[in-house]
């Protein structure tokens, strides 16, 4: 009998050490489903991190490409309207340089006049030659008048083109405005230094 009980001391230390082994166990896979949890919750956010990221990133390369396409078109137009007023500078310097040979003409024929002092022998024939001379100098006085109207005409174009070209400018000015609002929000989202 005596040898008896220490098998059923032995028995019992067994079952003992066996619960707890058990709850160890129990409490190891618990630990360890825990980890893997929350190692699968940070996953997750990093994932959802990324993404939200990568859909900004994509709405800030969309805008960059809108501001970029926007003012490549206002660069063509400007362009265009710096041509348009080259062509007219120069019709202008030509109508100018028109305006200098018919000047010039007109001071040789005026120089003519002063030898019609001289020669008084000759004054019938000089007054027929300074009527014929008078005659063209006319000409040439009503063609001044039309090449200055003309470059007041031109010169009412230019006045026009720079108008409009101001009116462009301002719409450029609206239009950087409104392509710079969402990269103030960004700013101010982000404020960086």
């Amino acid at each position: 009998m005596a040898s008896e009980l220490p098998e059923l001391k032995a028995s019992a230390d067994e079952s003992v050490l066996q619960a707890q082994y058990l709850r160890a166990l129990s409490s190891f896979e618990g630990i360890m489903l825990a980890q893997i949890e929350m190692k699968t919750q940070l996953g997750n956010r990093l994932n959802w991190t990324i993404r939200a990221g990568l859909i900004l990133l994509g709405g800030i390369a969309v805008s960059i490409l809108v501001l970029l396409l926007t003012l490549s078109s206002q660069i063509n137009r400007m362009s265009d309207m710096v041509v348009a007023m080259n062509v007219h500078f120069e019709s202008v310097t030509i109508r100018m340089d028109n305006i200098t040979q018919a000047m010039g003409v007109m001071e040789k024929q005026v120089a003519l006049m002063g030898q019609v002092g001289e020669a008084t022998a000759k004054m019938d024939q000089e007054m027929a030659v300074m009527q014929g001379h008078m005659r063209r100098m006319r000409g040439d006085v009503a063609g001044v008048r039309r090449e200055l109207s003309t470059v007041k005409g031109e010169m009412a174009g230019i006045a026009a083109t720079i108008h409009s070209m101001n009116g462009e400018v301002g719409i450029m000015g609206h239009e950087m405005r409104r392509l710079s609002k969402p990269a103030r929000t960004f700013n101010r989202m982000f404020p960086f230094p």
